[in-house]
């Protein structure tokens, strides 16, 4: 298993020239994931009539539970008092967790959307329950699982333009509010994992355009995020640090996020959260510049002055 210490890191073995199909390998703290996978579904901590010795026999490397589904039943609640899923599923392989967001889609009748997130009326039984994004990131965050999405809404595919368009802006924000509360969960001494990694969501419904503006927004984040996590360190010199990021990174985020989107290796945005929140929670100074030009592969074009 990959010590908890190592950072969250995708490695690229090999890419067809003529498809683009790509073989990779995605570590985290709780094991590495052959990519691509395929990830079997424990909606409510347990996949179907299948035992968890049995997934990892057939070679099963990672999982998927619902957020809206276990906040249900047994309760977020319940799932943290045994341990997290992890103890609580008997598997210590990566599990990731959806955020509740798909539920805003496939419960369109018993829902209503507002900034603030989203009323249901709950499948089984009828009760009034409201999800947003700091609600979704704390029970993700008391299941423990390895991997936690972003709240989000996933607009239908027949959506008119000025729905999908409003929809994502409202996505774009309430991924704004995961990363801080991730953050602050985080740095909590009880949280069960505090190497949870978030996840955000393209989201653009059948609008290609949409959908790259989106991936835009997205990485225009990042310098608000890394001040949000600097102020929460609470190390004025950090502040410096978090100008030094977006005065070089910024003017290549765009033209970064493009190529990664034709690439597929936005996953490289997820990593490189992960090294800055490290890099701020250590203080460590000395590897602000290395960790960026990692990151950005159009670094070496990208000047200090533009």
């Amino acid at each position: 298993m990959t010590d908890k210490k190592e950072f969250f890191k995708f490695e690229l073995l090999k890419k067809d020239a003529a498809s683009g199909a790509r073989l990779g390998r995605f570590h985290t703290p709780h094991g590495i994931v052959e990519t691509p996978a395929f990830m079997p579904v424990g909606t409510a901590a347990s996949v179907k009539a299948v035992l968890p010795s049995t997934l990892e026999g057939i070679g099963c490397q990672i999982l998927l539970s619902n957020t809206y589904h276990l906040y249900l039943r047994p309760g977020h609640r319940t799932v943290e008092k045994a341990g997290g899923l992890h103890k609580f599923m008997n598997w210590d392989r990566p599990i990731l967790t959806d955020s509740g967001g798909f539920q805003v889609f496939s419960l369109a009748g018993l829902r209503k959307i507002k900034e603030e997130g989203v009323y249901f009326n709950s499948h089984v039984d009828g009760r009034k329950i409201f999800m947003g994004p700091e609600e979704s990131m704390q029970i993700q965050s008391n299941l423990g699982s390895t991997i936690a999405m972003a709240f989000d809404e996933c607009p239908s595919s027949v959506a008119d333009r000025d729905y999908v368009q409003k929809s994502v802006e409202r996505t774009t924000r309430w991924l704004a509010r995961c990363k801080t509360e991730m953050a602050r969960l985080n740095s909590l001494p009880d949280t069960i994992n505090k190497e949870q990694l978030l996840f955000g969501i393209n989201q653009g419904a059948i609008y290609e355009d949409i959908r790259i503006e989106h991936a835009k927004e997205i990485a225009k984040m990042d310098n608000q995020f890394h001040l949000a996590i600097t102020k929460m360190v609470g190390n004025e010199i950090l502040y410096t640090i978090n100008d030094y990021i977006s005065k070089f990174t910024l003017p290549s985020r765009l033209k970064t996020t493009e190529e990664n989107i034709k690439n597929d290796t936005i996953q490289n945005y997820y990593v490189l959260h992960k090294k800055i929140y490290r890099l701020l929670e250590e203080k460590n100074v000395s590897m602000i510049e290395q960790i960026i030009k990692e990151h950005y592969i159009y670094w070496e074009n990208t000047s200090i002055d533009e």
